[in-house]
């Protein structure tokens, strides 16, 4: 299931594949992919790290010191919309 920002449910999903690589093998496929609007590689990590490096994560982490590097492992999931609600 896919919920809005107002926890709203807003569509069925089916998950496709699920890849684990590490952080710096992320290709610009997925990159694209994610819908975002990222046009390389190196966007959609500055974003991401952004968020991995946030307070907020690191407060739900219990790890102050938390931070990632190209061997962090991140899972890559894609999947398709099945019905709209």
């Amino acid at each position: 299931m896919l919920i809005d920002s107002q926890d709203q449910l807003v569509a069925v999903l089916e998950i496709t594949s699920v890849r684990v690589v590490p952080l710096g093998e992320v290709d610009l496929a997925h990159a694209r992919d994610e819908g975002e609007g990222y046009a390389t590689v190196a966007q959609w990590r500055a974003a991401h790290e952004n968020f991995f490096h946030s307070l907020e994560l690191r407060a739900a982490l219990k790890g102050p010191e938390f931070t990632t590097d190209d061997t962090t492992p991140v899972v890559l999931e894609r999947f398709e919309v099945t019905h709209r609600l």
